[in-house]
């Protein structure tokens, strides 16, 4: 027979799958008291806060928690990801006009998170006869957790890019958090777009600084 906590875990479960968008935690424990109303609230309560722990752990590997009270299964929040990542990518091309082309990686990983943009793109030149080659980096943000950590990776970036773009949510972020961002953005020349992560259609990306040029360090470059 299953434990109270058990049929919660479980119950968890069946409502993310069913949540591609996530779910946050008052409604999660609303819906698991209406599903499970034999179970006291507080072992409800007390289950989630263990859930989490081991979530933030990495004990539980299919659940992740990217902002404070917000839950979804993994395989969901890579794949809004991988979205945006490909119409941000349009979006270098077409609407800023920085990249002659450029290809989304998304979620991918060809070494670690410091290592490889969500979106990398080139910008071709011709002068004097010769083709010139600017690279193009991004690293987008699919929620408002871990803004300042994701700066540090746009930084990494210029190591290799020649301009480099920082991406967040807009609805989903604090307006301080967004201009102090902006403020460190315009400090070391890293470009910062807005998004509407709860459109995947229509991201409408809005642009607060363009990225400015910069020579690479081309030791990572070879």
């Amino acid at each position: 027979m299953q434990t109270q906590r058990e049929k919660i875990i479980k119950k968890i479960y069946e409502i993310l799958e069913n949540k591609p968008n996530g779910i946050r935690y008052t409604d999660l424990v609303n819906e698991i008291k209406s599903q499970l109303p034999e179970v006291n609230e507080n072992t409800i309560h007390g289950t989630i806060w263990i859930f989490r722990k081991k979530v933030k752990k990495k004990k539980i590997k299919d659940v992740i928690v990217p902002q404070r009270g917000w839950y979804i299964l993994k395989k969901y929040y890579y794949k809004d990801l991988d979205k945006i990542s490909k119409a941000f990518a349009d979006y270098l091309v077409n609407d800023l006009k920085e990249c002659t082309k450029a290809i989304p990686l998304g979620s991918n990983r060809f070494q670690d998170r410091w290592g490889t943009p969500n979106v990398i793109g080139t910008y071709k030149i011709l002068r004097f006869g010769n083709i010139l080659i600017e690279i193009i980096s991004a690293k987008i943000n699919s929620d408002s957790n871990q803004l300042i950590t994701s700066f540090g990776q746009a930084c990494a970036y210029k190591l290799f890019s020649h301009k480099v773009y920082l991406v967040i949510p807009k609805k989903d972020t604090n307006k301080a958090d967004i201009e102090r961002l902006e403020s460190l953005c315009l400090k070391f020349g890293i470009g910062l777009i807005l998004f509407d992560r709860h459109n995947e259609e229509n991201p409408e990306f809005e642009i607060l600084t363009r990225a400015v040029k910069s020579e690479p360090d081309y030791f990572y470059l070879s």
